[in-house]
């Protein structure tokens, strides 16, 4: 066939795709892309590198643009997945979460969750880049994408997000696109700007590599090629690989170019002009075919750059062996090959090949061959599965069938969004609403479709615009459009725009009429009840509740489970500052529905909310822990970091900082780039809690500020801001006013736009602290605790101290201690609330006389000075002293001493000694050893045996070995 069979040239782009490689298998992946014109060796350059990788022991996954002309969501990525799948396993289990989400385009690796969320693109992106992290882990992997100017529109923001983010993968992203104005294009320029790939652009050969390349078509030397023969090749293609084999193979079919025993030669008598492969290219060679192998390859460049077999053979009626002959045909052979990646396909060898064919196709012989192409699609692939919709819709409008091709289009694009490639709908359902321009219904059909892509795709200001269109036209009931109107009040929601959401339902409304059905009216009450949460005023919760309670009953009634799980799960947090109990059988009754009709999604939101439930009352988090392992067995990626964050939280409140911060940073990782806005200002705000509780007030200010630069709206949250946050840090830096100003601000907030969230301090801290200054009595602590929403266990602490201080001012001191106790017990898991209540009521303690408060004291300043909190370590040190108490001075070695005898008093040296009596040694002995005298070891056993209550040395011996046995 006279083409090469080596890789001539290119030696500059290989060494630099050799170092990415090398780069990525050391685990510092990156993106190379390769731009050039057609023909210049693109494919041929990222297959000599597959080659390289395959060779160096990498994962290769290999996938490219449209096969046959038709953007298909995600079509690379799912040719890229499969091939990895067939070159060896991959385990779906070893991405946690992500391997479900695969399954957008892996069906074998289960359903992917339904939710809206976890049908980004992003949240997609980032499974296909763990996937290839998995796959490459110790060896490297190369994910290499072809023709990506025919790419579709979700691939391509996929491919934004893996470039942004292979740096610490071992993954090396391998790109080609034609040189031509197209999305790709501009996306790997842009991202060359920035520094994040590596961009080459693809040039045509020198004239020494061309002499090379003309050698090698002819298996000669080059040294030995004809002059003429390199001064014509060289004139025609201008280096450009593609048209130098072309040329080479034309010469020698043309007689032009003789082979002999000596090698080859030119013709002695040149023709007139030149050959009709130079002087007229493509046109000419497509001239020769013979008219059936003509028409054959004719209707496969009606499908597109590449056509399965059994399709062109159902259009022409051929036998298998007359499709082949064709097919194999000297000329046709050089025009078409058999297709590297799919099985019974062929791919045209040049792009202007195809466009000659279907340039010398006159418009009768188009609409004629359209339309038998049409019916063979139809034939070979009943149901037009897939992208045979699409291809079948682009040959009907071929074949002057623009209602068909409209409607063909229209279902294209709700299986688009089905799949999630909600802007490749929009461009389908945009052009089937250009076909159908006479037909009403079934342009309200497609425009309705073009609505819920808008809102899927968070185009929700063109869907806003685009809805009164469908009110115009007609052709769609008032129940289905009030329907879409719902749909779009939710996206309105979701996008923060809660007016236009609310204008969005009173169309919903005024559609449905006075008289509609309750199970109409169900799904708009549920938006409308959220979309109220967002607006200010003092009745919202009660409007909410009432418009959840409404949908809820009418939705098990039905049953629209769906309805019915939103409604009770807005219920559980509604009403949960005034009926705690009730909130949880709201939330236990969603938990119930979507279990029953296998909603999963609704199924972890409810063990969520649930397990904060636990979490708030109890201090237990296994409802949480199973909320977390549920959603990452489900794929549901958002909730999982829903759970995660929540657990966060409440590290923070146990004092298990190190648990935060590392929950946080994870979290808060993943959010970020995924850009999830909810849950990443969630866990902003879990942050700032956290250095708030640390005592670290610049922190939490920089916590504060990325919260509001990532759109938070502090007012809505001032609760947590000023009452779990601020006031806390200032108790920390011993600022009692300033603690006391920042819960009043959360409280004037709450006052103003009553809120579903807790811990604001009223029901624990506040009462506490107007308790200590003698603003509150018993009338204020019996007003808290007839609240139920005191019963949460961080504000029971609160509150039980302060009821141990009333009690103690009424002189009842057994009554006060025991108070105290309880107020200990109900803080065992909150060390820092705990001891920081301790802190507070030994003031009281000690000026009433009741409880043991230097003991409490004691622990209270070891635990603050532990924890890096010196201001309030030093107030409970100046209140030891105050109390009498002589204290030492803090000596490196403190940590090692066990809380109990910490808690007591013992020193750093009376703990040393305390060891040495472990071998019953004299305290002459323990004296050589530690370098005292023997009189300051008597001092120090004395003072043991005081602080221990032990009776004697000997029982002092045993109780250390005892300690050192543990």
């Amino acid at each position: 066939m006279y083409r090469s069979s080596k890789f001539i040239g290119r030696d500059v782009e290989l060494s630099a795709v050799r170092k990415s490689l090398e780069s990525a298998r050391a685990g510092r992946g990156g993106a190379v892309f390769v731009v050039g014109e057609s023909g210049v060796g693109k494919s041929r350059l990222a297959s000599r590198i597959a080659e390289l990788a395959t060779a160096a022991g990498m994962r290769v996954m290999r996938g490219r643009g449209s096969t046959i002309g038709t953007a298909v969501p995600l079509r690379p990525l799912t040719e890229a997945l499969l091939s990895l799948l067939r070159s060896g396993p991959v385990d779906p289990g070893a991405l946690g979460p992500y391997g479900p989400i695969l399954g957008r385009l892996v069906p074998d690796w289960g359903r992917p969750p339904a939710d809206q969320e976890n049908a980004s693109l992003v949240i997609l992106a980032e499974a296909v880049l763990r996937l290839t992290g998995v796959a490459g882990a110790g060896r490297g992997c190369l994910m290499l994408l072809d023709d990506l100017q025919d790419a579709d529109t979700e691939t391509l923001t996929v491919l934004e997000y893996l470039i942004d983010n292979l740096a610490l993968q071992p993954t090396l992203l391998l790109g080609a696109i034609r040189a031509e104005p197209c999305a790709a294009s501009t996306i790997a320029r842009s991202a060359a700007q920035r520094g994040q790939c590596t961009l080459i652009e693809l040039g045509r050969l020198d004239d020494d590599e061309l002499r090379q390349m003309v050698g090698a078509c002819l298996d000669a030397d080059p040294q030995h090629v004809p002059a003429a023969a390199h001064t014509l090749v060289s004139t025609g293609s201008a280096g450009n690989p593609f048209l130098i084999e072309e040329l080479v193979a034309g010469m020698v079919d043309g007689d032009l170019l003789i082979g002999g025993p000596e090698g080859w030669r030119m013709s002695e008598e040149l023709p007139a002009g030149l050959p009709s492969t130079l002087a007229k290219g493509m046109a000419q060679g497509v001239e020769q075919l013979d008219p059936r192998a003509r028409e054959l390859l004719s209707m496969g460049a009606l499908l597109g750059q590449r056509f399965p077999l059994a399709v062109v053979q159902a259009a022409t009626g051929l036998s298998d062996r007359g499709v082949l002959a064709h097919l194999c045909g000297d000329v046709a052979a050089r025009l078409v090959t058999v297709d590297d990646q799919l099985t019974d396909w062929y791919a045209f060898r040049h792009r202007l090949t195809r466009e000659a064919l279907l340039t010398l196709l006159g418009p009768g012989d188009r609409v004629r061959l359209a339309q038998r192409m049409a019916d063979a699609v139809e034939a070979v692939f009943p149901g037009l599965p897939g992208e045979w919709c699409q291809v079948s819709a682009t040959l009907h409008l071929e074949a002057d069938n623009p209602e068909t091709a409209g409607r063909l289009f229209t279902e294209a694009g709700r299986r688009a969004i089905a799949q999630g490639g909600a802007t490749t709908a929009v461009a389908l359902l945009d052009r089937a609403i250009g076909l159908l321009g006479e037909n009403p219904v079934a342009r309200a059909a497609a425009l309705e479709a073009l609505l819920h892509a808008l809102a899927e795709a968070g185009l929700v200001e063109r869907a806003l615009a685009s809805v009164s269109t469908l009110d115009q036209i007609g052709g769609v009931d008032p129940r289905r459009r009030a329907q879409l109107h719902t749909r779009l009040a939710w996206a309105a929601t979701v996008a923060g725009r809660s007016a236009e959401g609310l204008a969005q339902v009173e169309q919903a409304r005024a559609l449905l009429g006075p008289d509609a059905a309750a199970e109409d009216t169900a799904p708009v009450d549920v938006v409308a009840a959220h979309l109220v949460l967002d607006t200010a005023g003092q009745d919202q919760l009660a409007t909410a509740e009432a418009l959840a309670r409404r949908a809820a009953t009418v939705a098990e009634t039905v049953p629209l489970p769906v309805v019915a799980c939103q409604a009770w799960q807005l219920l559980g947090a509604l009403i949960r500052h005034r009926d705690p109990a009730e909130a949880t059988r709201c939330l236990e009754r969603a938990l119930a529905i979507a279990a029953q009709h296998r909603l999963p999604i609704w199924e972890i939101h409810a063990l969520i909310r649930l397990g904060n439930d636990d979490a708030l009352r109890d201090a237990r988090l296994d409802r949480l822990e199973q909320a977390r392992e549920r959603a990452s067995q489900a794929g549901a990626v958002t909730a999982r970091h829903q759970a995660e964050a929540s657990l966060a939280l409440h590290a923070v409140l146990r004092g298990d900082f190190d648990t935060a911060a590392a929950l946080v940073q994870q979290v808060l990782a993943a959010t970020t780039r995924l850009k999830l806005l909810e849950t990443t200002q969630y866990v902003l705000l879990v942050s700032a809690v956290l250095a708030a509780h640390r005592g670290r007030r610049r922190e939490m200010e920089h916590a504060l500020a990325e919260f509001r630069r990532w759109s938070g709206d502090q007012a809505l949250h001032a609760t947590r801001v000023h009452g779990l946050a601020r006031a806390f840090c200032a108790l920390l830096e011993e600022d009692r006013p300033r603690a006391l100003d920042e819960l009043a601000r959360a409280f004037a907030a709450e006052a103003q736009s009553p809120t579903v969230f807790h811990l604001s301090g009223r029901h624990g801290l506040h009462l506490l602290l107007q308790v200590m200054s003698g603003e509150a009595g018993w009338p204020a602590y019996e007003a808290v605790q007839g609240d139920s929403a005191s019963r949460l266990r961080w504000d029971l602490q609160f509150a039980l101290f302060a009821k141990a201080v009333l009690l103690g001012r009424s002189n009842q001191p057994e009554a006060a201690a025991q108070a105290a106790a309880e107020a200990m017990r109900a803080g065992a898991p909150y060390a820092m609330g705990r001891h920081l209540g301790l802190r507070l009521v030994c003031e009281a303690a000690l000026a009433d006389g009741w409880g043991t408060p230097v003991q409490w004291l004691r622990a209270a300043e070891e635990h603050f000075h532990s924890s890096d909190v010196p201001a309030v370590a030093s107030a409970c040190r100046a209140l030891l002293r105050q109390a009498g108490v002589r204290l030492t001075q803090r000596r490196s070695g403190a940590g090692d001493i066990p809380a109990e005898l910490r808690s007591v008093g013992v020193t750093v040296r009376e703990y040393e000694v305390l060891r040495l009596l472990v071998g019953r040694l004299s305290n002459r002995e323990i004296a050589a050893r530690l370098h005292l005298s023997p009189r300051t070891v008597e001092r120090h056993v004395s003072s043991l045996l005081g602080k221990t209550g032990l009776p004697n040395r000997i029982a002092l011996s045993e109780f250390a070995a005892e300690m050192e046995s543990v």
